[in-house]
């Protein structure tokens, strides 16, 4: 697993998401600017939509237009044209979640360099600099989550038992954090045994990883996986081989995964963060920069433990919207 050591260090000096707030001459200056900003994912999911009314209304609140947004559908050559579309619409504002930040630096440079404040979510770009090319890094609690995680496995398992871990073996900083944190966290509980760990680019492989890990480790009580979509390959194939109480820890909330909770499958718990929250401070850090005003390195946005008790309200505070309605009916609402 890969990690940028030095970034992780800093995020003890980080600030938090409650901290970024905008006093009144700060919002007269604003709605006197007509700004103009866009937004570039990484991808599309209900995380990423939640991101994304978190900006755009917090945007709209304040008189920004949001010119555009895109999806960059995980391909980092498509993030590049997407950020060289952007650039010739000339915005003073960008929020944005980078893939690969070697591959596309170049073109974040450029828009950079043509005086748009940038502000990203999670990862960072190699050689970027604090409050000269960016703003600042919006993004979860990644080490707080993974020790959390780490928490409620030690918790369920009662101090004792197996774990197979299916980590993110890619230099993807927000997720190599969280699950390094989770590994140094479960350190602390000799009691419990790592016996297997197996790393995953796509999503798509976790379901054979998990087959392969269960054949091999028939006795494992809890696998970790690094997120949630990844997961419910994990979960699928659990439920397809038998392997009806080992249970599942991730990190975010999605459907699948919450209805199998809601059932208590094999699904045990998640750690997620609050993307709508998220969102709402990559904008007012944006502002802020507007202003001349200047934010943490990082800004870090809370974190609940979900369980099937309080599926509907961690949805609630994660997505600031209405719980769908196939999981209302698993929970009996």
């Amino acid at each position: 697993m890969l990690a940028q050591d030095g970034l992780v260090a800093q995020l003890d000096k980080a600030g938090l998401a409650s901290q970024i707030q905008l006093n009144k001459s700060q919002v007269e200056q604003i709605k006197k600017k007509n700004l103009t900003a866009a937004l570039a994912w990484h991808g599309a999911s209900p995380w990423v939509s939640a991101v994304n009314r978190g900006a755009t209304e917090t945007f709209n609140q304040y008189g920004v237009k949001v010119l555009v947004t895109t999806d960059a559908q995980y391909d980092p050559v498509k993030q590049v044209a997407d950020i060289e579309n952007i650039q010739a619409l000339k915005p003073d504002l960008l929020l944005s979640l980078v893939i690969d930040g070697v591959s596309a630096r170049e073109a974040y440079r450029a828009i950079v360099d043509a005086q748009t404040k940038l502000v990203l979510l999670s990862n960072p770009i190699p050689g970027f600099v604090h409050g000269r090319d960016f703003a600042g890094i919006v993004t979860d609690d990644m080490r707080g989550m993974g020790q959390t995680a780490a928490k409620q496995a030690n918790a369920y398992l009662q101090g004792k038992g197996k774990i197979g871990m299916i980590y993110h073996d890619a230099n993807y900083f927000i997720t190599n954090t969280r699950d390094q944190a989770f590994l140094k966290a479960m350190s602390a509980f000799p009691g419990i045994e790592m016996t297997v760990k197996r790393g995953f680019v796509k999503e798509h492989d976790t379901s054979a990883i998990a087959s392969a890990m269960m054949l091999r480790n028939p006795d494992l009580d809890l696998l970790y996986v690094s997120w949630d979509t990844a997961a419910e390959g994990v979960v699928e194939a659990l439920r397809s081989d038998g392997h009806n109480s080992v249970k599942v820890i991730s990190h975010d909330l999605g459907v699948n995964n919450l209805l199998d909770m809601a059932q208590q499958g094999n699904m045990l718990a998640s750690v997620a963060d609050r993307p709508f929250e998220i969102g709402v401070t990559m904008a007012k850090v944006a502002l802020l920069a507007e202003v001349g005003e200047s934010s943490p390195l990082f800004t870090l946005v809370p974190f609940d433990v979900v369980t099937k008790e309080n599926i509907a309200n961690s949805w609630q505070q994660a997505y600031r919207s209405q719980l769908p309605r196939i999981v209302q009916l698993a929970i009996g609402e």
